[in-house]
């Protein structure tokens, strides 16, 4: 029997309309949340995602304030900037747009954003308060991963397999600072792409999760029967047959792997509307906890 197809556009929809009856009860109590975002530089792509964030929020009722900062734009500027979204009372997220340009420094960057107003997940306490099953903001792809599978009815992983081709600090190892906790209880390999032999380990995954950017990677003699498959690959492989010449796959082969596995994720609309949309839900959480606070 074909995979169950983990539809990310249906249940960010549903996710969006649940974040909307939350905006209009924090309304009631004059409290709009508001989304601020950092960008430096011209980078086409960053541009673009930036853009999509702001439609995004602004479909939900999430206020946003993007600030587009030249290339030359310097550190010190730049961490007095975000600063003043710290203390700003009307902000509720920050989010600085990645990646750089070369003469900052990420770390020292990322570290600048209040906690609070974290969306994004990687400031070092976020980072550390995930580890320890704390609450805390964490990235929003792993984030979205955890919601799609708990509103798909996989979230009970005690006991099973998972494991992650990926160990960045975006997808692989806050995935992974989840998915170990003692209310998932899931047991979890980090690997490498370039694993040898990584096919000995995601034939054992009960959970499956790829994201290394490289097209159709995960072939069915990878993968064992009945696994959830997550694919979190963006990969543009030539295609005449369409307009443009070309389309989107994953890292998963997607039609032999449905065949095998017991649920996956499409490429595109999987994973990815997930991603937008719990960024918009860390907003609108930090607004409701920073509102109770005041």
């Amino acid at each position: 029997m074909p995979a169950v197809i983990l539809d990310g556009r249906r249940i960010s929809r549903e996710m969006r309309q649940e974040l909307s009856a939350r905006i209009e009860v924090l309304s009631r109590n004059a409290v709009i949340p508001m989304l601020a975002g950092i960008i430096v530089g011209d980078d086409a792509g960053s541009a673009s995602y930036v853009r999509l964030k702001e439609k995004a929020a602004a479909e939900v009722g999430i206020l946003s304030e993007m600030q587009h900062l030249p290339m030359d734009y310097t550190q010190k500027d730049l961490l007095a900037r975000i600063g003043e979204l710290n203390r700003r009372l009307d902000v509720h997220g920050i989010f600085v747009q990645l990646p750089l340009p070369p003469q900052f420094n990420e770390d020292v960057v990322l570290a600048a954003v209040s906690p609070a107003k974290d969306v994004d997940g990687f400031h070092p306490e976020s980072v550390g308060r995930s580890w320890l099953g704390q609450e805390a903001f964490v990235p929003a792809t792993p984030a979205g991963i955890m919601e799609m599978l708990r509103r798909s009815g996989y979230g009970d992983l005690r006991h099973r397999h998972a494991v992650i081709v990926n160990v960045d600090n975006l997808v692989g190892k806050p995935l992974a600072a989840l998915l170990c906790q003692e209310n998932v209880g899931a047991n979890v390999t980090l690997c490498h792409p370039d694993t040898p032999g990584l096919a000995d380990w995601t034939r054992q995954a009960d959970l499956l999760v790829v994201a290394a950017n490289r097209p159709r990677f995960i072939t069915a003699d990878m993968v064992k029967g009945g696994v959830i498959a997550v694919d979190f690959g963006a990969n543009y492989v030539e295609d005449t047959s369409t307009q443009q010449g070309y389309r989107l796959v994953g890292d998963i082969d997607f039609e032999p792997v449905k065949e095998k596995a017991g649920a996956i994720t499409p490429v595109p609309g999987g994973v990815g509307p997930m991603t937008v949309t719990m960024l918009l839900a860390h907003t609108v959480g930090a607004a409701e906890r920073l509102a109770t606070v005041a």
